[in-house]
């Protein structure tokens, strides 16, 4: 069973925001599967299909270790198995990086996760930064219409990402 773990902050507040650029893709991708997060199981929002998970850690970002880890203890999910989908302001918008391991750089969601749980393969979406503000102050701002037309863009790449990952195809570093 594959787990994709998309994250976020669960507040209404924080919807249309950088920092839940991981929820975001998850509920495209459930969209495309016509899958509804209709249970709230190991401190998440999940909609599971035959072969895979989908999860929207509720515990805040900074905690989405203590989901993770609940997800992969009742799922029986070995760590390759979790696959973290995350906004990340290292890369350019529009940019989509997955990863099969490395470390957490900047992002405390994957940091806390790293810690909790161990390394698992992770799907960057480039979120780009703006210097003129606070890192927490932009990642926590609301996606300018630019912005947003070219992460919808971005939704799609990492879509397919997920796809070639549930299927066992995605075996390398790809940075698309």
């Amino acid at each position: 069973m594959k787990i994709i773990v998309g994250l976020g902050n669960p507040d209404g507040k924080y919807k249309n925001t950088y920092h839940n650029v991981g929820f975001s893709v998850v509920d495209f991708f459930a969209k495309q599967k016509n899958l509804k997060f209709n249970k709230n199981k190991c401190k998440a929002d999940i909609a599971v299909a035959e072969n895979f998970v989908l999860a929207k850690p509720q515990t805040y970002m900074n905690l989405s270790g203590d989901s993770v880890y609940e997800l992969k203890k009742y799922f029986k999910a070995k760590l390759e198995d979790i696959l973290i989908v995350l906004d990340d302001i290292d890369q350019p918008k529009g940019k989509v990086r997955f990863r099969l391991a490395g470390s957490a750089g900047t992002h405390n969601g994957l940091r806390d996760i790293v810690a909790k749980v161990g390394v698992t393969p992770r799907l960057r979406v480039g979120i780009g930064r703006d210097v003129t503000l606070d890192l927490k102050d932009y990642v926590l701002s609301t996606i300018d219409e630019q912005s947003h037309e070219i992460l919808e863009q971005s939704k799609l790449k990492a879509c397919d990402l997920i796809e070639k990952f549930i299927s066992g195809e995605l075996c390398q570093d790809i940075t698309v």
